[in-house]
């Protein structure tokens, strides 16, 4: 008997599966930055709220502040079970909590939704002042973009250092841009499976999926948050995420869990499925639901200009310039971002002793699903961090140093 591969029984997916006004916050807190965002482009972005959560207390000289920073289609629901407003468990549960590698008894742990996100920050469908939806016309987004509203975020919350900053993919590329550009506000630095800049190879996967999602009928230019269930960019949201997700995942694993076999009641031969092909398309129909199209452009916009050294003499100069003590790893089985690229950070940073590797046969995800080789690097990183002692290095709208208080 052969099945369709979209199941019939699912209900038609939302044209965004983004947060919307009046959904449940969970644990999310919000802020709304003071002024406009000036961006790398020249524009500027009004009206900038980041969402974000916190666990643990905040130490009164704000020194144990720890800053985690999510992946592409990750939110600032790092830890904590799955309930109204979070659809899923934290996805780095594991690590963080009474305990745990990122010791709540201990350190504040702050976890932002990215600029540029679906999750309660500033996206493509939140709205503009004139009360209609950003939509295609949401302006370019770097890394540098989003570490800006991170880093008027961290003004807000009343700190000035953070005692480390952790991140790995898309997280990493912006830690590392938190040590290059404000090497003063950070006190460690733990990169996981990220580049100094994206490769040629690397912008290649994401202008594809990006180009899976425009070419959709449904794209409409950008506009289509409005659109009924079914009329916005699923299928092309959904082929993106296919595409990922084997970059996300090793050779090995796919061959190992799947091999050739069929979908059990499918014939390949006859319009059915491999059970790999039904695996892909399990997570692709999990992504239209709780994903923004619109949001998966902006952000792999910004993964593909990432690049430390743009404007700063390369990247070997401007890594230079984050001399804080530092740890960088690599997934020995990660063919979307391989290890050699770790290899010449941890070469280049002043505070970097060697390339570290984590042992996965998972491939990229590896830095979500070893969470006891991570929590290691947590536990080694943190007693490492830089002293907090000096001056406070908070910057306002022009950059220059804030003498504020902590609350």
């Amino acid at each position: 008997m052969n099945r369709a591969v979209a199941p019939s029984a699912l209900p038609l997916p939302p044209a965004s599966g983004g947060r919307r006004e009046g959904d449940p916050p969970g644990g999310r807190s919000w802020v709304v930055l003071d002024g406009p965002l000036g961006l790398e482009s020249g524009a500027t972005l009004p009206g900038v709220r980041l969402a974000y959560e916190t666990w643990g207390r905040l130490a009164p000289d704000c020194a144990n502040a720890v800053l985690v920073l999510h992946a592409l289609t990750g939110d600032s629901h790092a830890a904590g079970p799955a309930g109204p407003g979070h659809p899923s468990a934290g996805w780095w549960d594991a690590l963080i909590g009474p305990g745990r590698a990122l010791d709540t008894d201990r350190w504040f742990v702050v976890a932002p939704n990215v600029l540029g996100g679906c999750q309660g920050s500033t996206g493509p469908s939140s709205r503009r002042p004139d009360g209609a939806r950003w939509g295609g016309d949401f302006p370019h987004l770097t890394t540098r973009d989003q570490v800006a509203a991170e880093a008027r975020l961290a003004d807000a919350l009343g700190i000035g250092r953070w005692a480390a900053v952790i991140g790995g993919s898309m997280g990493g590329m912006r830690a590392l841009e938190w040590a290059v550009s404000r090497p003063g506000r950070t006190g460690s630095l733990l990169v996981l499976a990220a580049p100094a800049a994206s490769s040629a190879e690397q912008i290649a996967w994401g202008g594809t999926q990006i180009a899976a999602i425009r070419n959709d009928p449904g794209w409409r230019g950008g506009g289509y948050h409005d659109a009924p269930p079914g009329s916005g960019p699923h299928l092309g949201l959904g082929l993106a995420r296919r595409i990922a997700h084997v970059t996300y995942r090793s050779e090995a694993e796919l061959g190992a869990r799947f091999g050739r076999r069929a979908q059990p009641g499918e014939l390949p031969p006859r319009s059915g499925r491999y059970q790999v092909e039904s695996y892909l398309d399990h997570h692709a129909a999990k992504l239209v639901r709780r994903f923004d199209a619109g949001s998966y452009v902006v952000l792999t916009e910004a993964m593909n200009a990432h690049d430390v050294g743009r404007g700063r003499g390369g990247v070997a100069r401007a890594l230079r310039r984050a001399d804080m003590p530092a740890l960088i790893a690599g997934i020995d089985s990660d063919r979307l971002y391989p290890p050699a690229q770790q290899a010449e950070q941890a070469s280049l940073l002043p505070g970097a002793d060697r390339l570290r590797i984590i042992e996965s046969p998972c491939g990229h995800d590896g830095f979500l699903i070893e969470t006891d080789q991570v929590g290691a690097l947590v536990r080694e990183l943190l007693p490492r961090a830089a002293d907090p002692a000096g001056p406070d290095t908070r910057s306002g709208p022009d950059n220059r140093p804030l003498p504020l208080e902590c609350p």
